[in-house]
């Protein structure tokens, strides 16, 4: 289905591909080589984008950090793995942590893992416990935080 594309018309694309959305490095090589660019093509349009200020992988780590505990309630440890696994370096990994004050992030937690604690129907007390704390740890929240919250919750 792909198309060879003029190198002009790629860069155009991978422009509005930029604009439209925060991108990392991988996504927008992956991008260019699906128009079929040669390396030195790529290389080319991602210092382009760069220079641009279409890419910028700082601003993307913040706005994926920012996003991602805001709208899908991820802790941390979740946060941190996606990110090395697009591969954004360590710095721009704590810049972006930076993102999220302590108080939104607890703030969160708490009203994540009380809502998901009531909604929770399982009657052996020891299974509920451990769904609960399996949940909360694969959207990345430390798990000190979580054996606090659920011996909290399993005293009232």
């Amino acid at each position: 289905m792909n198309t060879t594309h003029s190198f002009s018309d790629a860069k155009k694309k991978l422009e509005h591909y930029c604009a439209y959305q925060e991108r990392c490095h991988d996504e927008v090589i992956q991008k260019s080589r699906e128009l079929l660019l040669s390396s030195s093509e790529i290389d080319e349009v991602v210092v382009y984008l760069i220079q641009n200020n279409f890419l910028n992988e700082e601003r993307f780590a913040c706005s994926f950090a920012r996003g991602k505990h805001r709208i899908k309630h991820w802790g941390k440890i979740r946060i941190v793995n996606e990110l090395k696994f697009r591969n954004i370096s360590a710095y721009n990994i704590n810049i972006a942590l930076k993102e999220i004050t302590p108080e939104e992030y607890l703030k969160n937690f708490h009203s994540l893992a009380d809502r998901h604690w009531e909604n929770l129907i399982e009657l052996n007390a020891i299974k509920k416990r451990k769904k609960y704390c399996d949940y909360l740890l694969r959207k990345g929240f430390e798990s000190n935080l979580i054996y606090e919250k659920v011996k909290d919750l399993e005293s009232t």
